[in-house]
């Protein structure tokens, strides 16, 4: 009974453990199936269906492989937010990439008085040596300091082009820093002057490299303005700026609001600079130039701290009065004025005496008009021939001692300012100085009335009419019609332009050399050419006459197809008329079918007498004026 009793107990133990074991190894598989698959649904929402789950009772597995660390990092804390973090097991592996991006090549260039630096990353296939021997030319007797170190890369596109554009930007930046990467050359420089500044941005965009982004900073010092001057003008209703100078942006601004408020329209500009007589400037200004408008018009001249005010002629005297006290009493103290109304004519006046100074757009200089004496003819025909050219100057000046004492005086400044034109008239007479003419300066108005106050004095009265034109800027690069006849000379050289046999249509081996005329005739502006065609003697006259106008007209238009502006352009057809071998071989004749470009240059005018030296000429006052060549 007692062993029974045993057995019984015994086996109600072992069935209790059997059962409990059997509970726990379902509760473990329902465990680990959870797990795995709250594990592989959040998985599969970060997107990482890469990654595998196994469990083995609590612990879960992570399985797989990974394209990078940051990948296989986000897989962990992913089932960590599942299950308990200390559960997650790491087994996966992470992808070995086959390619590592390339570096960011880059060079700094810093160059100043004490030499050339250079740092930065740069291609293994880029020629170092070369490149710190270019810098080394550059800087001469100066340090060139090599930080640049090299990865073994390939460089990207542009890399090479751009380097070549920023070694090539240094050599005309004494001090500047370059900053180059594959697609962008970043130039901060200082430069010597406001014309170099100009020059340099001009030469700097026409090298760059089409695909190519440049971001250019220029700065140059303002210059020291002598006399510091202001010209202000209202003719006909219309005002205009001759001179403008300023010793601060704030100045400048004020300038040219108050210009605007008299109706001035379009960009003006006015020179920053050293000099200012007063810290006044713009009030002075400001109040000079409305008082003008108030009267109607006339002309204002601020030289340094005198001020020259000149009426319309015939402006009512009160209003003159009026106008003239409110200045008066208004201008800061350092400024003085001078204020002219001019007289009405008399009916039986003849004019005044005058000299005028011509200069014709081909460089010829005509002196015409009255000197003082022999002496000062023989002065004045010197100065001008040592400034244009002994075979550029006609003097038809006749002496006429009767003339105001500084007219000598007035004569030579008269040509000193005809030398700021391409080509114009200066004409001198005893109370007025008269220019106007067309320059390549934008400064040119500005720099002639600094010269006439400063050669005749703060009282002067002077009217400049001189037009700016694009073409004759030296700073821009744009070469003369002259120059540019012998550049299209040079472009062809022993090449041709050559047809289909007799046809008009251009053979495709032409398509370069009309490139490269293009490029140039671009540059060239708006200038007057002849395209005239020519041909051999072979075939009737008509028809090669015919032919040779229609090659010509082929050019132009091939030109006008690659954007030239041609509406200067003419064609002509020479035929054989015009052979330059022998028509008798056939290289003669092959040298004689050609298109030729000239420049059409304006044909002479007769100078024309002035009034009064008609009336003189009339009278038998004087002598018969010479006929010249130059323009007026």
């Amino acid at each position: 009974m007692r062993l029974s009793s045993l057995f019984t107990i015994v086996g109600t133990f072992f069935a209790a453990a059997l059962i409990s074991l059997i509970t726990a190894n379902f509760s473990v598989g329902m465990i680990e199936n959870a797990s795995k698959s709250g594990v592989l649904n959040e998985l599969d929402r970060e997107g990482l269906t890469w990654a595998e789950v196994d469990t083995n009772g609590l612990q879960v597995f992570l399985i797989g492989t990974a394209p990078d660390e940051a990948t296989r990092f986000q897989a962990l804390s992913t089932a960590g937010r599942v299950v308990d973090a200390a559960r997650v097991i790491d087994q996966m592996l992470i992808e070995e990439a086959d390619d590592f991006a390339p570096p960011y090549f880059s060079v700094e260039i810093l160059r100043n008085d004490a030499g050339i630096s250079v740092i930065g990353l740069i291609p293994a296939e880029t020629d170092r040596e070369d490149l710190l021997a270019q810098f080394r030319e550059i800087a001469g007797t100066t340090e060139v300091s090599d930080l640049l170190d090299a990865a073994d890369y390939p460089a990207p596109d542009g890399w090479d082009a751009a380097l070549r554009y920023a070694t090539s930007a240094l050599r005309d930046l004494p001090r500047s820093q370059i900053s180059v990467d594959a697609e962008r050359v970043s130039i901060k420089a200082m430069t010597e002057s406001g014309e170099a500044k100009q020059r340099l941005e001009t030469a700097l965009a026409r090298r760059k490299p089409d695909d190519l982004r440049l971001a250019l900073e220029l700065t140059a010092p303002r210059p020291v303005i002598t006399p510091f001057t202001l010209r202000f003008v209202i003719e006909n209703g219309e005002p205009r700026f001759d001179a403008c100078s300023a010793d601060s942006e704030e100045a400048r601004d004020r300038i040219l609001r108050a210009a605007a408020r008299t109706g001035l329209e379009g960009k003006s500009t006015c020179t920053l600079g050293l000099g200012v007589p007063s810290r006044r400037w713009a009030d002075a200004a400001e109040i000079v130039i409305s008082k003008l408008h108030e009267l109607g018009g006339g002309s204002v001249t601020i030289t340094n701290a005198d001020i020259n005010l000149v009426a319309l002629e015939g402006t009512d005297q009160t209003l003159f009065d009026r106008i003239v006290g409110e200045v008066e009493s208004s201008l800061p103290e350092v400024f003085a004025l001078h204020a002219t109304l001019p007289k009405k004519p008399d009916a039986a006046d003849q004019g005044p005496p005058e000299f005028v100074a011509t200069l014709s757009p081909e460089g010829e200089v005509q002196l015409r008009g009255r000197l003082s004496s022999e002496i000062a003819r023989q002065t004045v025909d010197s100065f001008a021939r040592a400034r244009f050219g002994s075979n550029s100057v006609y003097t038809a000046a006749r002496v006429d001692e009767t003339l105001p004492g500084d007219w000598a005086v007035r004569t030579l400044a008269g040509i000193e300012v005809l030398g700021q034109l391409v080509n114009g008239v200066v004409t001198v007479t005893p109370d007025n100085v008269k220019v106007s003419g067309k320059t390549g300066n934008t400064e040119a108005s500005a720099e002639i009335a600094r010269l006439l106050a400063a050669k005749l004095g703060d009282e002067a009265t002077f009217d400049i009419k001189v037009e700016y034109l694009k073409k004759y800027d030296a700073s821009l690069g744009i070469p003369t019609p002259e120059e540019c006849e012998a550049q299209i000379v040079e472009i062809i050289g022993d090449r041709k332009i050559t047809f289909e046999p007799s046809s008009a249509t251009l053979d495709a081996s032409a398509k370069d050399i009309l490139d490269e005329l293009a490029d140039l005739l671009k540059k060239c502006g708006d200038i007057p050419i002849e395209v005239g065609g020519h041909t051999d003697s072979q075939g009737r006259e008509s028809m090669n006459e015919e032919l040779s106008r229609d090659r010509a007209q082929s050019v132009l238009e091939a030109l006008r197809t690659r954007l030239v502006p041609v509406a200067s352009y003419s064609v002509k057809g020479y035929g054989e008329t015009q052979p330059i071998a022998d028509n008798g071989t056939e290289d003669g004749r092959e040298a004689n079918r050609r298109i030729e470009f000239k420049l059409l240059r304006p044909e002479p005018i007769e100078e024309v007498t002035t009034t009064l030296e008609q009336v003189e000429q009339d009278n038998g006052a004087g002598a018969a004026p010479a006929e010249g060549t130059g323009d007026e």
